[in-house]
């Protein structure tokens, strides 16, 4: 049976004796600080990055945000991409995917897709319900046609929850349409839906085109707060008077309308660097200005569904004071682990130079015949004058308990 006292004590003395075994080791050490090394410079080093982002259509409100974020980002070493797509579903599908990086989406949309993370939510979009002349309720949307917009856009989902909601049923109460902003553009007044759903913020383009040429007019939500009890993303908010026509007035006073979170989301493989450097930028007041809606930071992590990207926590990260209670701490224990490893080095580092020491003084010792005469033999020298491993284990461990004495 092997005991383990004598096994530990013949391999410290091998470890002690053997210069190419402590060749090899000092060799591994170099090798890995240099390692260390080279990986902090790396960090340190100012990257680039290119992403690409939707926004929607390209005449959406979130496309134009979209093209100001992509035009002030590179400041933060950022190159941008805008691609418009149909809506909010087709968005999500290509994040999901990895054909894109970054998405504007709307609020109230399935959140079950496993490579989606959330990256910020941003002031909630209004939703705008234009109707023609003698529409002036809910009720009086029975028998019209209502369109909801693209079959791959959000808005659809979002219309058909509230209709439910309203007890308004597709192919009973309404016909559904599904034109896309464009199409409406294009249409000729003739053919124009009834009812017309749009998520915009406000002033809207397509709105504003609506309501001036072809005579919609807006019709007022009265019930958000109760939609906001049922639905999480639903949000209360109002559309000013006559924020799209003074004569006539559009709206004529201040209206009550739904309002849907606006969320931007990342592919979860995207760099955390480049996801913190993206909301630096969007948050920044030059996009809020050229944008000319408020985008506040305190909506940042109002939930979206989506887990959070490594990238926000990042940024929150960079926005903590720099000397906290925690690091406090942290610091503490590592100045123990530093101070402790530096003992460690320093014990073995005397003895293992300690031999060569020792060689040097018998040496001396046998060549000085003259003055004086050697009594002990070489091998009783070095047996007295060798550290024996136990007692370099016992110094070890004193030295371990005075650091941690320090530390605390």
């Amino acid at each position: 049976m092997i005991d383990p006292e004598k096994y530990i004590e013949d391999k410290l003395e091998l470890l002690r004796t053997s210069r190419k075994i402590q060749k090899r080791i000092i060799f591994i050490l170099i090798v890995l600080l240099l390692g260390l090394a080279a990986k902090f410079a790396y960090e340190l080093l100012p990257r680039h990055f290119n992403l690409s982002l939707t926004g929607g259509g390209l005449l959406s409100n979130r496309h134009h945000l979209a093209k100001i974020l992509s035009e002030e980002a590179g400041q933060q070493h950022l190159s941008i991409r805008v691609m418009p797509t149909t809506g909010s579903i087709q968005a999500m599908d290509l994040v999901d995917a990895g054909k894109l990086d970054l998405a504007f989406i709307q609020g109230g949309l399935d959140s079950n897709y496993e490579n989606i993370r959330h990256v910020a939510t941003i002031s909630p979009e209004l939703i705008h319900v234009l109707v023609k002349p003698g529409i002036e309720s809910i009720k009086d949307i029975r028998g019209k046609t209502v369109n909801m917009g693209s079959l791959a856009g959000g808005t659809r989902i979002v219309a058909k929850q509230i209709f439910d909601l309203s007890g308004l049923k597709n192919g009973v109460d309404y016909v559904e349409k599904n034109f896309s902003e464009r199409d409406l553009i294009e249409m000729r007044p003739e053919r124009l839906p009834d009812v017309i759903i749009l998520i915009s913020y406000a002033p809207s383009d397509v709105v504003d085109v609506m309501v001036k040429k072809h005579g919609y007019d807006l019709l007022e939500m009265p019930f958000p707060p109760s939609l906001a009890i049922r639905l999480g993303w639903v949000a209360d908010a109002k559309i000013l008077g006559y924020m799209y026509s003074i004569v006539p007035a559009v709206p004529p006073k201040d209206i009550q309308v739904i309002g849907v979170d606006l969320h931007l989301i990342a592919n979860k493989n995207v760099d955390p660097r480049a996801v913190a450097g993206v909301i630096e930028t969007l948050y920044g007041p030059r996009v809020a200005n050229r944008f000319g809606q408020k985008i506040p930071e305190s909506e940042l992590l109002s939930p979206s569904g989506f887990p959070i990207s490594s990238g926000t926590e990042l940024y929150l990260s960079r926005k903590e004071p720099l000397l906290t209670e925690a690091l406090m701490d942290k610091l503490k224990a590592l100045f123990g682990l530093l101070m402790t490893l530096g003992s460690t080095l320093l014990v073995v580092f005397k003895w293992f130079t300690m031999e060569q020491k020792e060689d040097d003084q018998d040496e001396n010792e046998t060549t000085d015949k003259d003055s004086k005469k050697v009594t002990e033999s070489p091998e009783d020298g070095k047996s007295a004058k060798k550290p024996k491993p136990e007692a370099i284990l016992s110094k070890l461990g004193e030295a371990t308990d005075h650091i941690k004495k320090l530390s605390q």
